[in-house]
């Protein structure tokens, strides 16, 4: 089993920054990949970047340049530092991650992955 606990959410004004933990416990083997996905009120939830054990990242069009992915191994952390925020980007954040088997041997880490566990998310406003 694997538990992912969210937290370091809040509001903030435009332009302002935050930053995301996820604290992970339980097996290592599906953080193969890890994600952080987001979703607003009456929206569709919507992939925002994930990280792949190598460190490699990606990240959604609307975030590049503005969000950073990256995982503390030792600590068993994943972050999202969130700068330049806008109020679109106003929505709850859930962490996520998944193994690579099954269908997940045939897909990138990113958006249309299979995680496996996901958070309990944290709220995210920012106010204009």
């Amino acid at each position: 089993q694997v538990q992912l606990v969210e937290s370091g959410g809040g509001s903030v004004q435009a332009g302002g920054s935050l930053r995301l933990s996820c604290a992970a416990s339980g097996s290592t083997y599906s953080w193969y990949c890890m994600g952080w996905f987001r979703q607003a009120p009456g929206k569709q939830r919507e992939w925002v970047s994930s990280i792949r054990t190598d460190g490699t990242t990606i990240y959604t069009d609307s975030v590049k340049g503005r969000f950073t992915i990256s995982r503390d191994g030792a600590n068993n952390t994943l972050y999202l530092q969130m700068n330049s925020l806008r109020p679109e980007d106003t929505a709850k954040y859930y962490c996520a991650s998944g193994a690579r088997t099954g269908p997940n041997l045939y897909r990138a880490c990113g958006g249309t992955y299979r995680y496996n566990y996901w958070g309990q998310g944290t709220q995210v406003t920012v106010s204009s």
